[in-house]
């Protein structure tokens, strides 16, 4: 097994991507707007991802709310964004916190029925004023009180649905003045200033059972490395002043924030302490090269990953009808106060 997380390029698996994923046998996969049509579409999707490799895979997705969601209508739920649930603090902290909690429950509700067992989700990053609006409205708010608040619900409805949480982008993209899509950040402030901010959500949650990392220069560890490929930013940030234990994944590795092939892309990240190599374009020679920079999974990662995977195997009695109606009122009653 490939400590790998691949794409695909559509709604069905093809002949070549099944040779490939059986023969490679990556960890696990993840879901595009590409690959959805409908509920019946995406539940023998997930079927053939898993028969390919002969095993229960997890299967990833961002299904966020706003911007950021591949399930939309008319099959699914318009779920809002983090800041539109987390506007329920100016009125009650207590309300806030359960809309939170609802909204990741129903969430993890139509994920299951679907065969996905993971969820790239909940956003932990601290938007600043003038940054760039990458992360914008995907925040819980502006300060680490109110994101750790929202966060620690969102979490909890995930795991009661059965899916997998990936808190995200470790330790914070919220200052990145460019999309790390498209570029590479570079953030110089003080470490001492970014731990008490930025860092925060991110120390109080470290018992997440994974994290994504942010394709970003922090220069007060490595000043010409991004973190996903820097072994000391790993090491000092995410492993010691995080403390985060789990499961480290890294951003998808087509972003222009990273440079080089996409072989030597997958091997630097694996080597600075990446368990988890992304990549999501769905192309299939671009799978191949991914291949050829990784080995088999084994060690401390393959613990992390077996955790992982058990936080995705219990799932809480739930009544979808009563959450519904409860989860719309609150929004309900957000809308008539705005």
């Amino acid at each position: 097994m490939l400590p790998l997380i691949l794409g695909l390029s559509g709604p069905r698996l093809t002949e070549g991507e099944r040779a490939f994923f059986r023969d490679a046998n990556p960890w696990g996969f993840i879901l595009f707007a590409r690959n959805v049509e409908t509920p019946d579409q995406l539940r023998q999707l997930t079927s053939d991802l898993r028969d390919a490799v002969s095993r229960n895979a997890l299967i990833f997705i961002d299904q966020e709310g706003g911007r950021v969601r591949r399930l939309r209508p008319p099959h699914w739920r318009d779920y809002p964004s983090a800041r539109v649930l987390a506007s329920n603090f100016a009125s009650d902290r207590s309300v806030a916190r359960r809309v939170s909690f609802l909204h990741h429950r129903l969430i993890a509700d139509d994920l299951r029925d679907l065969g996905i067992t993971a969820n790239c989700a909940p956003v932990l990053d601290i938007p600043i004023k003038g940054a760039n609006p990458i992360i914008s409205d995907r925040a819980f708010g502006t300060s680490a009180k109110d994101v750790v608040d929202m966060a620690h619900t969102a979490l909890a409805g995930l795991m009661a649905g059965g899916v997998s949480p990936v808190i995200k982008h470790i330790p914070g993209h919220g200052r990145a003045l460019v999309d790390s899509h498209l570029a590479l950040p570079k953030i110089s402030n003080d470490l001492t200033d970014l731990s008490q901010t930025d860092f925060e959500p991110f120390k109080k949650l470290c018992d997440a059972p994974m994290a994504m990392t942010a394709h970003i220069v922090y220069e007060g560890v490595e000043s010409d490395r991004p973190l996903t490929t820097s072994k000391k930013g790993i090491t000092r940030i995410i492993r010691g002043e995080i403390g985060f234990e789990g499961l480290l994944m890294s951003d998808d590795l087509d972003m222009k924030a990273l440079s080089g092939s996409l072989t030597d892309k997958t091997r630097r990240a694996l080597a600075a302490g990446c368990d988890i190599a992304l990549q999501c374009s769905g192309k299939l020679p671009d799978m191949v090269k991914v291949a050829k920079g990784a080995s088999t999974l084994t060690g401390e990662s393959l613990k992390r990953s077996v955790i992982a995977e058990n936080c995705a195997e219990h799932i809480t009695d739930f009544d979808r009808q009563r959450a519904e109606a409860e989860f719309d009122a609150i929004l309900s009653d957000l809308a008539e106060v705005a």
